[in-house]
């Protein structure tokens, strides 16, 4: 018979603060299957937040597009002390715990740069969720994760044009303000004509729709507007880790473009994948 416990992640132990009862794990492990796939999630993510931290360093503005640039940060641009910092603790974090696994574990450690850590501590996942300090490994994880996001894409909000405005005779543009710290409940698609048009992100999929068939019926076919998102709207749009975006975007083959060493996926790929996501759940 198999032998649970409660869950020791992060996700668990801040839950019960709220009130929320902790999972019981599954068998073998200390973790509940949620809090491991989202220790795995992280730690996918990780590996693309230390990219785009680089990317500021580069002189590159948060969320922007910009030449990609050799040689370091380029002459006169501020440096920023939050980027590098969270940087640095991610090799050293990740660093740590890839030690403490190679250890115990008889293996050669990985070296030492963030894409190697965490594809280590990837394909040791299983063994780290059984591991006494798996909670300890959530934690840390998830603080890193937040760090990250807050060095690569701080507020202010920046906007994306997503087309036109669906409402009768309003020829106003749509645009997704996106914000790390924004809410489901929160206004993220607004129309720049009329503020009475806005739309939660929690509705994009329907309202993505809406305005791929608002085409006069019997008109001549013109092409269909392609809209491109990268990782972090589409993790703005449905509410859902940026590791798991990633994760998908490679098991899905979503359709990608680069611009400036950016990249962009097609967002009927991306919203197909999310509706199909939501049909299975029970």
């Amino acid at each position: 018979m198999a032998v649970t416990a409660l869950c020791q992640g992060e996700g668990c132990r801040t839950g019960r603060a709220d009130g929320r009862t902790r999972r019981r794990t599954t068998d073998g492990s200390r973790l509940c299957r949620p809090c491991r796939e989202h220790l795995a999630a992280g730690l996918a993510e990780l590996a693309h937040l230390y990219e785009e931290c680089g990317r500021v360093l580069g002189g590159a503005a948060p969320g922007s597009l910009r030449e990609r640039t050799t040689g370091g940060v380029l002459p006169g641009l501020p440096f920023n002390g939050a980027a590098a910092d969270v940087r640095a603790r991610m090799v050293s974090v990740l660093g740590s715990w890839s030690g403490l696994v190679a250890q115990q574990r008889g293996l050669a450690a990985p070296p030492r740069t963030v894409a190697a850590l965490t594809a280590f501590l990837l394909r040791n996942a299983d063994w780290l969720a059984a591991h006494s300090a798996a909670g300890e490994a959530t934690a840390e994880i998830a603080r890193l994760v937040r760090a990250g996001r807050r060095a690569a894409f701080p507020d202010p909000a920046r906007s994306i044009r997503l087309g036109d405005c669906p409402e009768p005779g309003c020829a106003g543009a749509l645009t997704l303000a996106v914000r790390a710290a924004a809410r489901a409940d929160e206004p993220a698609v607004v129309c720049a004509a009329d503020p009475g048009h806005r739309w939660t992100s929690d509705r994009w999929s329907a309202l993505s729709r809406s305005l791929d068939s608002a085409r006069e019926p019997g008109a001549p076919a013109a092409p269909a507007t392609e809209r491109w998102l990268t990782a972090a709207d589409i993790a703005q749009l449905w509410h859902t880790p940026t590791g798991t975006v990633y994760r998908l975007a490679s098991e899905q083959r979503w359709r990608r473009r680069n611009r400036a060493g950016r990249t962009y996926y097609n967002e009927s790929d991306v919203r197909d994948c999310f509706t199909r996501r939501a049909a299975a759940r029970p």
